[in-house]
């Protein structure tokens, strides 16, 4: 199957998580998903959230009204915190009537339109649930057999559950299986659920370090070949700041940690330097030398 969705970056992977975006953007045209960009980059209104509950909201609404430009009813959102932050104003948009009133008329002032039958997406349902694991196993030509795996799905796209999530929030089992697509495995383990830290980085860099050392510590016990992660904020703490996470922590870390994207991107046999894989900063050759072996 083919689909055409649109498609907002928010601002952390245009910003640094690099990879995500070459990997994003490798990856999903090789599995029948072409890319629309949005006319122009925005932010989802995260950051605003605590000050002006309303401009997050606008901002959002924004998103989805630049996504209704392309005349696409689906918009990939890779990025959890903007996924989560969309989500959250589109169900604010539909249950109370003046803050969609006002929107929808700050809007149309500079010719825009909300459209609240877009579907957004997250690239873990997108590939899970549309592509379909068939179609991801079909397209695989270089097995990864042999790499023993650890996923993070992250907090924002499973939580809070009757929001509507893309994947259950106890027991979330579409990036394992996507992860075994490849024919590599993926295990369980205690700290699956744990956060990464990242929110509290601003505000509280020692404990949003500490949580992020703990998780990899305890993934690194399970004597795995690396961390798979779909979330920008994720991607930094544990794979960027995985030295200093070590260092708050009195742990020696060495875990690789990629994008899911990645992960498949080597599973198609894509060049690594397509797929950004230069750009980690974690021991991704550890995990690279058991794939070409």
């Amino acid at each position: 199957m083919r689909v055409k969705v649109a498609v907002f970056w928010g601002c952390c992977i245009l910003a640094s998580q690099y990879a995500y975006e070459m990997s994003v953007r490798e990856v999903l045209p090789k599995l029948g998903v072409e890319l629309v960009d949005l006319r122009e980059a925005l932010c989802c209104g995260d950051p605003v959230r605590s000050v002006n509950d309303f401009a997050a909201n606008y901002l959002s609404a924004r998103v989805l009204a630049l996504a209704n430009l392309t005349g696409l009813p689906n918009l990939l959102v890779p990025c959890n915190r903007c996924h989560f932050t969309i989500s959250e104003a589109k169900r604010a948009v539909e249950r109370d009537e003046k803050v969609r009133e006002k929107i929808v008329g700050m809007l149309k002032e500079e010719g825009l339109e909300y459209n609240p039958n877009i579907k957004v997406w997250h690239v873990i349902d997108l590939l899970h649930d549309c592509v379909g694991l068939k179609s991801v196993g079909k397209a695989v030509v270089k097995p990864l057999k042999g790499l023993k795996l650890a996923s993070h799905v992250g907090c924002q796209i499973i939580r809070y559950s009757d929001l509507g999530r893309v994947d259950d929030a106890e027991n979330p089992r579409k990036m394992d299986e996507l992860i075994r697509a490849t024919d590599a495995e993926s295990v369980d383990y205690n700290e699956k659920l744990d956060c990464c830290g990242s929110h509290l980085m601003l505000s509280h860099p020692d404990t949003a370090l500490s949580l992020a050392g703990g998780k990899v510590k305890a993934v690194q016990g399970l004597c795995v070949d690396g961390l798979v992660v779909s979330c920008p904020d994720c991607g930094l703490m544990f794979d960027s700041k995985q030295k200093e996470a070590g260092t708050t922590v009195g742990a020696k870390l060495n875990l690789p940690v990629l994008y899911l994207t990645q992960l498949l991107g080597l599973a198609l046999n894509i060049e690594q330097e397509k797929l950004g894989l230069q750009l980690n900063q974690s021991p991704v050759d550890q995990l690279l030398s058991k794939v070409s072996a």
